[in-house]
């Protein structure tokens, strides 16, 4: 027999925005480091640091 009194585990919703975030900076970033530094690999960086940004405070958007 079960205990209905048990408290209930909460089930978390799954946190993308992480990835869409990184998928989004590398996208960006290598557009953005061809037309402003003609160097793709510094724009690639700056797109992730971007995109890992957005995607966690995203993340933490939904928590609250």
């Amino acid at each position: 027999m079960t205990d209905n009194n048990s408290p209930k585990k909460e089930e978390k919703a799954p946190q993308n925005w992480l990835a869409i975030g990184i998928a989004l900076g590398v996208a960006f970033g290598m557009i953005f480091g061809l037309l402003v530094f003609d160097n793709p690999a510094l724009g690639l960086g700056v797109g992730i640091a971007i995109g890992v940004s957005f995607g966690v405070a995203m993340d933490n958007r939904k928590k609250s």
